[in-house]
Formats: structure tokens, sequence, C-alpha cells
């Protein structure tokens, strides 16, 4: 530890012919750098949110940041783990190497004009940024440009990397990141989640695990008037299965989540339908409870097709474990969330916090004023689910909570895209680029605090060893929401956001900040 500290003084004092500054120094000038690009924060915030883009498809969202961070000198892998929009941003050299990662898609159905307190669809239908996933990247490239900054300003050593999290909404690409080892050499994982909150947790379970998985039944076509009886419903299966698990849910761990959609249940009604498929989220708190719910639904499955005379087949799409976050890089990220505090809002800020609170009913009262507190996770403390916990079981991660949305929102909900490109988003993730670059500065500069992360770390995963939940040699499903995002792409197009043209995305929507009474 003495050698190395001993060459980052040389290298600062050669670089900057005197002596190292303290890392108190170093960390004001992160803030200041990244308050100075707040324009630049907006600017990815707002480019995010008018592209909209659902999992798999995030094509535009990827070409946009890929483009951002090499005219930022960043060296970039596009297509990485058989994923098409995923990619690994890379600056610097040598160790320790840290990673910053965040999601970049929407969902279906939430589409929604920023701004506006009220349901107000850009596309009827439409998808949007109905959680707020076009924030982050606003926080994390500002953040890993300041560090990449102040590491050659004061010859810091190390590695900077960014990460996107593709399809998180369909838990739907670290697993196979990790199976590709995209990981393998990273020290630290610092993840963001949007949130009404400013703060972050440690330890685990954090959220359930699950497996996402489509059960297809093969039947045969049929007249559906003149010889039903020459038929076999694959549909018929479907509907048995999704009885036979509703009944069994009686007898089954109550603290378990479990979901489905009929993805195709045939074409028309006089025809027999020779094909349907199910789609099953199934939820638990531990690797073996998600598997034996998995397990007890493909029984199910097979039941059904016994039943109806069908031939079933199984893909599965996704997985995660519940996960598990870092006990020290918590505790040093907080220490930067208390150092910068909660973004000030203005009352236009707050007043549309309230018209939004007023249109949902909820139980808030404006935007919080106050950071959050720095909790341990333990079970039940939240159901959902997110693929970060796989790189969490594979390298000391935690999740930055930062204050870039309304509190009082229905999460997976138009309510929930009312602020995602307005200045509350804006200033929540400038805060979070802030504390982001705080703490990669704190993980190259501290070597007692990676030592003390891998040490958790160690003791975390001594008697509990990661293992995939996919079959090996599972390919990520990339043809998911592709028809859905061809069918609305031309009328995405048209509200692209324009920053050569117009300050802001609300500007260039013509919406009033804050809408009037």
């Amino acid at each position: 530890m003495r050698i190395r500290i001993g060459f980052l003084v040389l290298g600062l004092a050669a670089v900057a012919g005197a002596q190292a500054p303290p890392l108190t120094t170093v960390k004001q000038a992160a803030v200041e750098m990244a308050d100075g690009r707040r324009g630049m924060t907006q600017r990815i915030v707002d480019s995010l949110a008018s592209f909209s883009e659902l999992g798999y498809q995030e094509f535009e969202s990827s070409a946009y940041l890929c483009a951002l961070l090499e005219k930022e000198g960043f060296q970039v892998t596009r297509g990485v783990a058989g994923l098409p929009t995923a990619f690994v941003a890379s600056w610097g050299s040598g160790k320790p190497v840290i990673g910053l990662m965040t999601d970049i898609d929407g969902l279906p159905s939430t589409s929604q004009k920023p701004g506006v307190p009220r349901q107000e669809p850009l596309i009827a239908d439409g998808p949007g940024h109905g959680e707020g996933h076009n924030t982050g990247m606003g926080a994390n490239v500002v953040a890993a440009i300041v560090v990449k900054e102040l590491m050659k300003k004061h010859g810091i050593p190390g590695t900077v990397r960014v990460y996107p999290g593709i399809a998180e909404e369909l838990i739907g690409s670290r697993t196979y990141m990790v199976n590709a080892g995209l990981f393998r050499d990273l020290d630290v994982m610092l993840s963001s989640h949007v949130s009404a909150d400013f703060g972050v947790n440690y330890g685990g379970p954090s959220g359930t695990g699950l497996i996402s998985t489509m059960y297809t039944f093969h039947g045969r076509s049929a007249h559906a008037g003149a010889s039903p009886w020459s038929g076999r419903s694959a549909l018929d299966a479907v509907e048995l299965m999704n009885a036979g698990w509703n009944y069994r849910r009686e007898h089954i761990n109550p603290q378990h989540r479990s979901h489905y959609v009929i993805v195709n249940g045939g074409e028309q009604p006089n025809v027999v339908p020779p094909l349907a498929t199910v789609w099953y989220y199934f939820r638990e708190w531990d690797y073996d409870a998600i598997k034996n719910l998995h397990d007890t639904g493909t029984k199910i499955a097979r039941g059904a097709a016994e039943m109806t005379d069908t031939t079933m087949t199984e893909r599965m799409l996704a997985s995660a474990w519940p996960g598990h976050f870092n006990k020290p890089i918590a505790e040093a990220l907080y220490e930067n969330i208390k150092r910068v505090g909660m973004p000030a809002w203005s009352e236009a800020d707050q007043k549309l916090a309230r018209a939004a609170q007023r249109e949902m009913k909820a139980k808030a009262d404006g935007l919080k004023t106050e950071i959050g507190k720095l909790t341990e996770a333990k079970r039940g403390d939240s159901y959902g689910s997110d693929d970060i916990a796989e790189v969490s079981w594979n390298v000391p991660t935690v999740v930055l909570r930062y204050p870039s949305n309304i509190p009082g929102m229905t999460g997976h909900h138009w309510s929930s895209g009312i602020a995602v490109a307005t200045p509350i988003a804006h200033k929540g993730a400038t805060a979070a680029a802030k504390v982001h670059a705080q703490t990669v500065l704190d993980l190259l500069l501290k070597p007692e605090l990676l030592a003390a992360a891998k040490a958790y770390f160690a003791e975390q995963t001594k008697t509990t060893q990661w293992k995939s939940l996919i079959p090996a040699g599972a390919q990520p499903p990339i043809d998911l929401n592709r028809e859905k995002m061809e069918r609305v792409r031309p009328q995405l197009n048209k509200l692209r956001y324009d920053e050569a043209k117009y300050p802001t995305w609300l500007e260039q929507l013509g919406v009033k900040y804050p809408p009037e009474e």
C-alpha cells in the first residue's frame, strides 16, 4: 500500500509540479466540475427521454451514449455479451477498475408529456420512461468524465468504465454480461437508480430474485365450428396451466410473487389455436426457492399439455438473484450524499410535484428536502427485482438512489413519467453525478476503502456462491419488443430532442413550466 501511494504522490508531483492535493480538495473540484457540466447532464437526460426505447431495442440510446463517450476519449466496445445495444466504455489503465452502471430502457404504455401533472401521452398507448431510466446516464456519464479529467490532471492511476443496464425492466442483461466475463477484472461497481429519495443501503436480501420464462404449447388447428374435435387447442393448455398455478398459490410461501401474461392466444375464434404462449415471472428470496418455484410451474405446464394432448416447450428468458450490497462502499457513498445534500428545489419544482400528487391522490407534500438514511436491506423491504443483483454477487456493488422523481407516483405508470425531463430530473441527476464522482475518487485514492470492500465481499460469498439460474448456452431474447418499437419509431423520431435548436426538451414540446393551475 505504501509503495502505491508513494508512486501516486510522485506522479502527482510530476504532473502538477507540486505536492499532491489532498483528497478533500480533489473531491471538491469534482463537485464543482459536475455542477459546471449540468448542461450536459440535462441534454443526456432529455435525449434519452425522447428516445423512449423498450428493452433490447435501445439502439438510439446506445448509439447516442457511445458517440458521446468516444468524443470524450473513452474506448467503446459495442454489442457485448450477445446484446446489440450493450457496450463497455473504458478510460485509463491498470488497477483499480471502477465501474459505473445504470439502466436505459423504458416501459410499454407509459408515454407521457413531461412536466404535465395529468395523463397526456405523447403517443397513444406508446412506450415511455414510466420509471425514469432516462436519468441515470446523465449522472454516470458526467461523473465518469469528471473523474477522467481529474485523473489526467493529477496523474491518478486506474480505470473508469461505463456500462448500460439493458432491458432491466425485463431483468434481461446482467446475467448474460456476468456469464460473458464483462466484470471479471472489475474491483467495484457503482450502480444508480432513479428515486424520489437520496440514499443507499447495504446487505441483503435486497428485493426478490426471479426466473422469467415462456411456456409455449403446440396443438393442432381445426375448424372450430365444423370439426373442433379434430383440433388440439394450445390455448386450452395455457388456460389450464394458469388455472392450475392459481390453485397451487394457496400452498406456496405467501411471500413469493408470481404473475403472467398470455402473449399468444391464437389468431381468430373460428380456428382452434395450434400455438399459444404464456410468459411467467417466478419471484422468491433465494436461489433454491426461486428454482423450486420454477420447477413447480414447469410441472404444471407439463400437466396442462398432458390434459390437452398438446406438447410444451420452454424458453427461459432471464433471471436474477436477490441483491446483496457492499457495506463499506455504501458507507463511503453515504458520506458523499451528506456532503452534496438534496438539490435546491425551486418553487416551480415544488408546484409541479404537488400538482402531480393531487392528481394521483398521493399521501405526500411536494419534493423531499432531506436526504434518506443509510439502511440495511432486509427481506420484505421490497418485492421488486433488479438484475444489478447479479453483479452484486460477482463484484462489490452498491446502488445509489438519487432524487429525480416525485414522491407518491405509481411505479411502471405514466405518472412516473411526469418529472423525467423537467428540472427535477436534471437536478437530481446532477446531484448523483457529484456523489458518484466523489465516491470513485475515494476508491481510487483510499486503498483502505477498497480493501474493506473486498473483505466484506469475501465474507458475503464465503458460504454462498453465485450460480446462474439461466441454463448454460442460453441466448438473450433480443427479439423481444422489436415489433412494438418498429411500429412506433416513426412517431418517436418526430419527438426526438433537438439539443442544437432547443435548450430543453420541455421547450421543444411547448410545455410551460411550472404548469398553470
